[in-house]
């Protein structure tokens, strides 16, 4: 039996948590966790399949851990950790930058980071504006109550990936069905199927860039008619590199406007302030990040014993860092569970940490600052059209978010 620290005295726990959880309430982690939470900054938790891994909880211990290179982050290492059968069903699959270590993480980082710099995210704000407003035009004049999943929050983020990307958003409903039977498929079977149609699609694409005389002016045409020509990328490391740019680049997004929305709309002291206040709209979206956490649980591997915290990870133990818990660290900031838009949360880690710290999260925040302030000052009427206790929102094996969100206004 393993006993956990708790301010209030101790508490025991006669098995392994188990990881990940659905949870309760949308915008905070699951009640499962609470044992997590007054515990030790590194726990045992369960897998799905009755595997024990080391679970990071500390905010501290969090960023020690995810600067520290003796993790790896490549999925088809032998015992790297898998927290559902869908996930070890395509384990095996090439990831570019997520799943890869240095060297070739930072080799591919480096051809990367000219296209997500704050610099490229300000020049695009003003294409991510007009985007916004179109897509709220239309909203306002079919008039309520609207779906804002549908109608707004996913949109937004596949048209500026596709605009970026140089990917057509004529084939936008492909992709992003594909995108959510890669992430929440309801079986391992469909997971994979639609990991294949990615990228037949996107090595179809890339083969059309590869055959134009003169490159488009999307960041795959860069790609293709450089990495890949000069031979620094091969076909399948683009084919790998374009899906997770795409996934990743509007799933994310998608989720934080909607969860965003939906917090904010339960808060409406703090949404009040914010509309009196729009200079706090940077500061409201961190403070979104931090405690919505959406990715919730980074995966590691550890390629050798590591000591911290009294404690030995040994090598060949699988590591989860609990966002949603580190995030609400107490040791961190003061009063976590509370949504506050003074206080100082850029340093949370709902991008991550390290060497793989989001590539796109200058783009993200650009985008979330425009479509929540747009869709605020527009709509100052904006409320849910339905309880919120019977809004469907995701489970907790996947990107956290709404499944759909009816407003009115």
């Amino acid at each position: 039996m393993t006993e956990l620290t708790d301010p209030h005295g101790p508490v025991t726990a006669a098995e392994a948590v188990a990881f990940p959880q659905d949870r309760t309430c949308p915008f905070h982690p699951p009640t499962g966790y609470d044992p997590l939470r007054h515990a030790p900054a590194l726990s045992r938790v369960s897998l799905y399949d009755g595997r024990e891994v080391w679970a990071v909880t500390g905010y501290a211990t969090a960023r020690a851990l995810l600067s520290d290179p003796r993790l790896s982050t490549d999925r088809r290492r032998p015992g790297f950790p898998t927290p559902t059968a869908r996930f070890a069903n395509v384990r095996d699959r090439r990831v570019a930058l997520l799943g890869v270590d240095d060297p070739e993480h930072r080799t591919q980082r480096r051809m990367m980071i000219p296209s997500f710099t704050l610099q490229r995210a300000a020049r695009l704000r003003p294409t991510i504006q007009r985007i916004v407003d179109g897509l709220l035009d239309a909203m306002i004049e079919k008039g309520p109550p609207a779906e804002l999943v549908s109608a707004f929050a996913l949109p937004v983020p596949s048209m500026v990936i596709c605009g970026l990307l140089g990917v057509p958003y004529a084939d936008h409903e492909f992709f992003e069905e594909q995108s959510r039977r890669l992430l929440r498929g309801p079986t391992a079977a469909d997971t994979q199927q639609a990991r294949e149609r990615l990228e037949e699609y996107l090595g179809g694409l890339i083969d059309d860039k590869a055959r134009q005389a003169e490159p488009g002016d999307g960041v795959l045409d860069d790609l293709v008619h450089q990495q890949l020509r000069e031979g620094a990328l091969d076909r399948a490391e683009l084919v790998s590199l374009a899906v997770i740019l795409l996934v990743a680049g509007h799933e994310t997004t998608a989720n934080m406007i909607s969860l965003g929305t939906y917090t904010l709309l339960q808060y409406p002291d703090r949404l009040a302030e914010l509309r009196a206040d729009p200079a706090l709209l940077p500061a409201a979206v961190e403070e979104l990040m931090r405690m919505l956490s959406i990715a919730d649980g980074l995966l590691r591997l550890a390629l050798e014993d590591i000591e911290i915290d009294g404690v030995t990870i040994r090598a060949g133990e699988g590591v989860v860092f609990a966002t949603s818990v580190i995030n609400r660290d107490a040791a961190r900031y003061d009063d976590p569970d509370t949504l506050d838009l003074h206080r100082p949360s850029r340093h949370h880690i709902a991008f991550g940490f390290g060497i793989h710290q989001c590539l796109g999260q200058n783009l993200a925040r650009a985008e979330l600052e425009i479509a929540l302030g747009t869709l605020l000052r527009r709509l100052p009427g904006l409320r849910l059209a339905a309880p919120a206790q019977e809004i469907p929102f995701k489970p907790g094996d996947t990107i956290q978010g709404m499944l759909e969100l009816p407003v009115t206004w």
